[in-house]
């Protein structure tokens, strides 16, 4: 029978290589992370192809980041450790480099939240049991100081409610769950509201609605 280490590690690699058949794990993007026990979190290894992962593209970090074996974690390890100290209850973190997410936050240029309200699938986000709802996702400037940025993101997960995803400008989204299932649910209900909206803002721009 597989550890669970073994089978945290497999969800990982079974993970990136869905997101990869749909394009969304170009070059070397993107990092996924979930818990093993109370302290430890598996990680992603930094310049691993996540549609090509294998065991060994899987390193243990502790709470804070610190690496448990030697390796080089990924780059935005600080906004996966940021989720786990101040959320008990999440258990996976998936960073994507969507293009829409990148698109959005680049023409919502000035906004420091997205917005989404009145669409049916945001019944696919946890707790959210009806569309007459409004949801506000954060979004952070991009930066190369992924320290800071956690410590953004941790200012934030401390005033309730807990948002469902972040964003980061022009880089990506991070979304989380209770299972690496539930982190991947939520990024693919996010996905194609984004989509939506997007599509929104062609139609009005070109005076369509």
């Amino acid at each position: 029978m597989a550890s669970a280490l073994e089978s945290t590690i497999q969800e990982l690699i079974d993970v990136g290589r869905r997101f990869d058949l749909r394009g969304l794990a170009p070059a070397t993007s993107g990092n996924y992370s979930a818990r093993v026990g109370d302290e430890r979190i598996a990680i992603t290894v930094s310049g691993s192809h996540k549609g090509r992962l294998r065991p060994a593209d899987v390193m243990l970090v502790d709470l804070e980041g610190h690496a448990l074996d030697g390796r080089t974690p990924s780059a935005e390890t600080p906004l996966h450790t940021a989720v786990y100290r101040l959320c008990p209850s999440v258990n996976a973190v998936l960073h994507v480099h969507s293009v829409a997410a990148v698109a959005l936050t680049r023409f919502l240029a000035e906004s420091s939240i997205v917005t989404l309200d009145g669409y049916e699938l945001l019944k696919a986000l946890p707790g959210i049991r009806t569309h007459e709802v409004r949801i506000d996702i954060p979004v952070l400037d991009n930066s190369q100081d992924t320290e800071a940025l956690g410590q953004l993101l941790g200012l934030r997960l401390q005033n309730p409610p807990l948002p469902h995803a972040l964003l980061i400008r022009g880089h990506g989204i991070n979304t989380w769950g209770t299972s690496v299932l539930e982190a991947e649910r939520v990024f693919e209900a996010l996905e194609h509201l984004f989509k939506c909206e997007l599509q929104l803002m062609q139609l009005h721009a070109r005076g369509e609605v």
